[in-house]
Parts: structure tokens; sequence; C-alpha cells
């Protein structure tokens, strides 16, 4: 018997029960015992049983659709196409088609149109700014934002958030521990929860640690020539700067050329020894006899110093620009298709009633450091 042709009363003879007992058993409902509910599992799984989803979908009034809305700028961007992917790739798994919503056909309160033809919603990166945002989280359907909504509206259903505190805090931290004493962030305008996170702890991170933090705001999507522009006039006004984190994605190869025309060399010192001699020696590392940060690398006009004070380079979203630069930058890998599928997942949940609404879930990031902040081999 192949999967087009069995159907549930084919499951309910051989295992020996109703076609409404396996209907439950199957879909997770009614009172059905758990040895029963097993069997007819196993029984489904044996004979290849396939549901029908679009009997499924009429019997629940469902779309058997869930909406996905990304910030104006996704398009562009390497983040938002891979965490779109992941989310179409776990609704796939429930067999939900996604709908990419256009921003012009969710604004000015059409956004209840747009409720009648999905489930639910996924809304990634919600901006206090977006006037759709607050039309979608009261459009009556179940609602998961990707990152917390910081505006006045309705409650969503779930979010799935990142602790982007901590992830620009290990960047501080590891371009100091490289031996970095004036670092500079180049955090996202905008009024997401990501962009509002990274302007605060970049100024946080600075008061408790004593350090001067030279804080540029650029757009949530900079190009690498906007990020090339600021890194230039920030090293010719603060010429003390030692190192860079770049927020925006993809925007980091700017501030690596920035740092090639200002004459700066990524990741890597020169220092006078106690006889006069130079010698190089990277950020952080340990030469010499000297313990790594032991050193405080030169700055302009320094005594017994070289005139060029390197530069270490960081972003805070990983991606194919930061993988492939030269050198290759640390970065915060964010894992945005699995970022995706974790929305997904959790909207998914909620419609099936696997998970309780206002469910909120933590999503991991990773460090990876590469050689625009680490030592060479």
């Amino acid at each position: 018997m192949t999967s087009r042709t069995v159907t549930l009363l084919d499951v309910a003879r051989a295992a020996g029960v109703s076609k409404s007992t396996v209907s439950d058993a199957l879909q997770g409902s009614g009172r059905v015992a758990e040895a029963t509910r097993e069997r007819v599992r196993a029984v489904a799984v044996e004979l290849g049983y396939r549901p029908n989803s679009a009997a499924r979908r009429l019997r629940r009034s469902s779309t058997g659709a869930i909406g996905l809305h990304l910030p104006q700028t996704a398009t562009r961007l390497d983040y938002y196409m891979n965490l779109a992917f992941g989310a179409v790739a776990r609704a796939q798994e429930e067999g939900l088609d996604v709908v990419l919503l256009a921003p012009a056909g969710v604004a000015g309160g059409a956004s209840g149109r747009v409720a009648s033809r999905v489930d639910g919603l996924l809304v990634i990166d919600p901006e206090v700014g977006d006037s759709a945002v607050p039309g979608l989280l009261d459009a009556g359907v179940p609602v998961v934002t990707g990152e917390r909504y910081l505006g006045p509206a309705a409650a969503p259903s779930g979010a799935v958030i990142c602790d982007n505190a901590a992830s620009l805090t290990a960047l501080l931290d590891h371009v100091t521990e490289r031996g970095a004493r004036h670092p500079a962030v180049l955090a996202p305008a905008g009024t997401s929860a990501w962009a509002t996170a990274l302007r605060a702890t970049a100024a946080s991170w600075g008061q408790e640690h004593g350090v001067a933090v030279a804080l540029r705001t650029v757009p949530f999507a900079a190009t690498p020539q906007e990020a090339e522009e600021t890194t230039l006039a920030l090293l010719r006004t603060d010429p003390a700067v030692d190192a860079v984190i770049c927020a925006p994605d993809g925007a980091t190869p700017g501030v690596l050329r920035a740092a090639a025309t200002a004459g700066r060399t990524v990741g890597t010192v020169s220092v006078r020894t106690a006889g006069g001699a130079t010698s190089g020696r990277t950020i952080g590392s340990t030469t010499s006899g000297h313990t790594a940060g032991s050193t405080t690398p030169g700055r302009t006009g320094e005594a017994g110093t070289h005139p060029r004070t390197p530069l270490l380079v960081a972003s805070c979203v990983d991606g194919t620009a930061t993988r492939s630069a030269e050198p290759p930058v640390t970065a915060v890998d964010l894992r945005p298709a699995a970022y995706g599928r974790a929305c997904a997942e959790l909207l998914c949940d909620i419609l099936a009633g696997r998970t309780a609404p206002d469910t909120v879930r933590r999503h991991a990031w990773a460090l990876e450091t590469r050689a625009s902040t680490t030592p060479p081999c």
C-alpha cells in the first residue's frame, strides 16, 4: 500500500481501533490512552500514512501559511536572507508556506487583510518607527517577534531573543585582552532592540571599565563606503583609537579599507625594546618576554613608540564579508538560519498548542576569532 492510498480507515483497521480514535491519536487530541496513541502512530508510520493537509486546514479554518515581516533594509543584507531561509525550512516541516510581507502591503491599516491570509506572523527586528508593526501585533493571529518590540503595542504571542549586550561585551573584552586601550564602536542607528542594546552597551561598558569608548552612529544597514568614511574621520580626529568594532552586517570591509588608507596595520604593532631596537608584536600576544597585554600599544606622539598605532577590527555580525576579508575579521556569529528556524518553530508550537502563549526563548550566538584580532601563526 503506497502513501497515496493509505487512509485513516486503513490505519484504524490495522490498529484495531475506530477511525475517530486514529484521528485523535495522530493529532494529539481527545482522550486516548498513551499506549493506544503510540500503537496508532507506529501503525501509521509502518503503513506510510500521510495526512491530507488540505483537508486538515479546512477543518481548522486554516490558511496553511505564516507571514514573515522583515526590516525594509533586509533585501540587501545576508543576515536576513539566511534568517528567512531558516524560517522557511522549519515552516515547511510543519506543512506551512511562508508569505514574505512587503512593507507597503502591511502599512496603513492593511494588517487585517494580511492576517486573513495567514495563520500567524513572524515579525523580525521590529522597529519602533515601523508604522506596520503595531497593526501586525494586533492583527488577531499569533505573532512571534525576533527580538523584543520596544514600542507601545499589543504584546506578541512569543519572542525569540539574543543577548545582544553580552555579544558586544564579549567583543570589547576580546579586543582589550588583545591589548587595545581605546576601542571604538560603529553602532547602528534606529529603534530596534538590537541597535538600542549595542549603543547602550558601548556606553555602559566604557563606564564600567574606565575606558573611553569612541561611539559613532552609522545607518542600520550601513554600506562599506559609509563605514569607511566614518572610520577615516574617526581615525583622523582620534588617532589613539586602536580597535574598531563595526556593527552593521557587511560593512566591515570599509573599516579595513579605512585602516589601509590611514596607514594602520590591522592586528600588529611595532614597539621599541629597552635597547632602542624595533621589534614586531601582535597586540595582546607574548613575545620577547612580555606577558600578553602587559605593554600598552603605541600612541601617536608617545616617546619610544612607533608613530602608527595598529588597529584591531571586529564585527557584530558574521557573514561572507567578514569571513572572506583580508585579513579575515573576528565577528559574532548570530547563526541567522538557526535563528529564523527558532522563530518559526516557536510560532508553529504556539499554533499547534504545544507551547503556551507569552513564551520567550533565547537564541545562542558564538564569537569567531580570526586574524584581524589574533596573533599570526
